[in-house]
């Protein structure tokens, strides 16, 4: 059974090595070199880069795949929808794997559809605003709220020269980026939302591997409004959240003919 994995994140990696335990042959994808070296050091086949859908049927048919296991980020939109249509393309089986979601509640969490509409509620708002939703969306948000008077934009990233140099790009001042690598504390949370004066902090729901609940309890402890952005909706058919489900699913697929 040869199967292919999209990773990149902690609870993925962990699965590409308890699959691999199981004797399956994996080869996994990510999209950035700092990502591959942990699965390397596993012993796991690992290709570095963005795929499309093209791309990923290609390598399905070169590497004779059987199953793809979509265990990308929660919010990797577009990776699961390449996924799934290189997958049917193919005509082999889809499955994915995604942490659990966490439910927030309260008068300070304000649930919103998309980054969007987050940058527009933010925008409404303005005051001490801490961005921690990553630098892939960070124009949507530089472009509403830079200009604003009485607003400071903090964004909080993985420390990589790509981001800083899209920081720099977009005019985000070096004192308002936080470049540190998660997950974070509560405590550790509390202490940068009070060095920083935040007012209002924007998020996503990225489950508990995450550390999203530690952000949220956090503010909510200090009366900081967040901004908690869904996530996406896409019918992704058969989806597991534990590594075990994923195993017993591929070894019934296995017993059925690959």
């Amino acid at each position: 059974m040869k199967i292919l994995q999209l990773a990149g994140t902690s609870d993925a990696r962990q699965l590409a090595i308890e699959l691999k335990k199981h004797n399956f042959e994996v080869l996994t994808t990510v999209v950035t070199s700092n990502a591959a070296i942990e699965l390397q050091a596993s012993g796991l086949q690992v290709l570095v880069g963005r795929l499309t859908d093209s791309d990923l049927f290609q390598l399905i048919k070169e590497r004779q795949i059987n199953i793809v296991v979509d265990a990308s980020h929660p919010y990797a939109e577009e990776a699961s929808k390449n996924a799934i249509k290189a997958a049917e393309m193919a005509g082999i089986p889809y499955i994915r794997f995604e942490r659990p979601s966490q439910q927030f509640g309260g008068e300070l969490i304000i649930k919103v559809d998309s980054y969007e509409e987050a940058a527009q509620l933010a925008a409404k708002k303005q005051g001490n605003i801490m961005l921690t939703t990553g630098s892939k969306t960070l124009q949507t948000f530089t472009d509403k709220l830079l200009p604003l008077p009485n607003t400071r934009v903090i964004a909080r990233m993985l420390p990589r020269k790509d981001n800083m140099e899209k920081c720099e790009g977009l005019g985000l001042p070096q004192k308002n980026i936080i470049a540190i690598q998660g997950p974070f504390t509560k405590d550790f949370n509390i202490a940068l939302f009070k060095q920083f004066e935040v007012t209002l902090m924007v998020t996503k729901e990225s489950g508990k591997e995450g550390a999203v609940d530690e952000k949220v309890e956090a503010a909510m402890e200090l009366g900081i409004e967040t901004i908690l952005i869904k996530r996406p909706r896409i019918q992704y058919g058969i989806s597991y959240s534990t590594a075990q489900d994923v195993i017993n699913h591929i070894k019934g697929e296995d017993s059925n003919g690959f």
